[in-house]
């Protein structure tokens, strides 16, 4: 055997290290969309503490919505376009401290106005950092970051999950400032001091435990970016990140397209999700006419199955691949939306169909971000691309559906709405798995006409090598001939003894 060449050694042997490090790498990023998970999901659960803090109720606050999204917009945006030129880390680790700065401010601004913007620059750095997770997770795996991407997005969910807990469970009983202790006269006459002062800006919380809450999170979120940092600082990261994104450099022929159809898919998909998310309590008590209880259970049930169903997908993410899961998806996006609206009325079809439609909901995304990744590569513009099309989608369905619902208070718009969504991702993916393998059924084409061509242009060496073996082919035959011929004298020999004897 011949020894084998040093490079090919080299890098067997510096493939543990880069294995390690891509594990490492892959662990911070569950951890930051762990945090991005509970920074995002915490808004709902203190949503009527921060409105009470500013003194408005919920609905002249919200537009609140309104500026995280925008914020989320153009992070998405810039950040795709800063991730082709800055250090994924670098940048990363900015997004976090940004967010927990954030974290921390919120609770103290005292103004609508303040906490709007705040919210704003809170949601350009989650922009930055969803982004950012999904084309690392590219860049580091590649083609076999399927299962990666799904315990990527589990986190998210997972962390989704634990904020309302650790706002409602975790921290306590709700801490006021109006106890007699002297510390806690000391925070009580600071809060009246911001209170009575109608220019204040900034000042205490009435509720420490909104403070303690976003304080926790916000802690979280800095450790996490410290990893970053430490990341970026290590030269090695940046040799491997560039190493594994240099050998996996390809563009599809028709890239544009492909993420023009993925943007439409996932408007359709996040609104979806997002819309039956936020409008299946309502609907239970309207026009189901469950229970405050069973309508919360039957909220609670839909994002039950929708993180169950993540984690579970990165198990089965090993063994399927990411265009199967999507196939798999629509179709059990269909059978439920199809049930929901033919059985509105039915509660165990509620419960049945909400729960299917929750783990039908779960993999699209993380699926639909690696499927794309097995056509062409994903760089910062194209991830902020199909990211834009998503918070599109999660910002305009529903407010259009909230219009709708006002204009046909009788009709289970929603429902309409989930059905519609599923028909139209149902359409789409074919459309983009066509598009996807056509160029490449074409480059099978060539090249078979190629290895024709070389097999044609060849022709004379294999003449060649025929002639010098014809002689030998000869000599075998002529053997074969002269066995048969023998053959056929001693069976010819027999049969006339034979015929003598009789």
């Amino acid at each position: 055997m011949e020894p084998e060449p040093a490079v090919v050694e080299a890098s067997r042997r510096s493939e543990p290290s880069g294995g390690r490090l891509r594990w490492f790498v892959t662990v911070v990023l569950c951890a930051a969309f762990l945090g991005l998970g509970m920074s995002v999901a915490i808004l709902g659960p203190t949503f009527q503490d921060l409105a009470k803090n500013v003194n408005r109720n919920i609905s002249s606050l919200s537009l609140i919505f309104v500026g995280r999204a925008s914020g989320f917009l153009g992070g998405s945006v810039i950040g795709g376009v800063l991730l082709d030129a800055l250090n994924h880390f670098m940048l990363l680790g900015v997004s976090m401290l940004a967010t927990t700065v954030g974290l921390f401010l919120v609770p103290f601004c005292k103004t609508a106005v303040l906490l709007i913007v705040m919210m704003s620059v809170f949601g350009f750095s989650t922009g930055i950092l969803d982004t950012g997770g999904n084309v690392l997770i590219l860049a580091l795996w590649g083609d076999k970051g399927a299962p990666h991407m799904q315990a990527l997005h589990f986190s998210f969910a997972f962390g989704a999950f634990v904020a309302p807990l650790l706002a409602k469970l975790a921290v306590g009983t709700t801490v006021s400032a109006e106890n007699h202790t002297e510390t806690d006269l000391n925070h009580s006459a600071l809060i009246q001091s911001s209170g009575a002062d109608p220019g204040a800006l900034l000042g205490v919380p009435d509720d420490l435990n909104l403070l303690w809450t976003y304080a926790i999170i916000g802690t979280y979120i800095f450790v996490v970016s410290l990893f970053f940092f430490a990341l970026f600082f290590k030269k090695s990261s940046k040799q491997e990140k560039a190493k594994v994104s240099a050998q996996r450099s390809r563009r599809a022929k028709y890239h544009v397209a492909l993420l023009c159809l993925l943007f439409i898919f996932f408007f359709f998909y996040v609104g979806a999700e997002v819309t039956y998310g936020s409008y299946v309590f309502s609907f239970a008590t309207t026009h189901a006419g469950m229970t405050e209880s069973e309508a919360a259970g039957l909220n609670s049930i839909f994002w039950g199955t929708f993180a169950a169903v993540r984690g579970l997908a990165i198990f089965f993410a090993t063994c399927l691949q990411p265009g199967t899961m999507i196939v798999l998806s629509n179709i059990g996006n269909l059978i439920s939306s199809l049930l929901l609206v033919l059985f509105s009325k039915n509660r165990i079809c509620l419960w049945v169909a909400t729960s299917v439609y929750g783990a039908s909901m779960a993999t699209t995304f993380p699926s639909g971000v690696s499927w794309i990744e097995q056509y062409t590569t994903i760089h910062g513009k194209s991830a902020a691309f199909f990211v834009v099309g998503a918070a599109l989608g999660e910002m305009a369905i529903p407010v259009v559906i909230g219009i709708l619902q006002g204009e046909y208070p009788d009709l289970p718009v929603v429902l309409y709405t989930s059905l519609a969504a599923a028909v139209a991702t149902a359409v789409l993916f074919p459309v983009m798995y066509k598009l996807a393998t056509l160029p490449l059924d074409r480059e099978r084409k060539e090249r078979r006409k190629s290895e024709d061509q070389k097999a044609l242009l060849s022709s004379s060496g294999l003449n060649d090598y025929e002639d010098g073996n014809e002689e030998d082919d000869g000599e075998k035959w002529n053997e074969m001939d002269f066995e048969v011929v023998e053959m056929n004298n001693g069976m010819m020999s027999s049969v006339i003894d034979t015929s003598k004897r009789s």
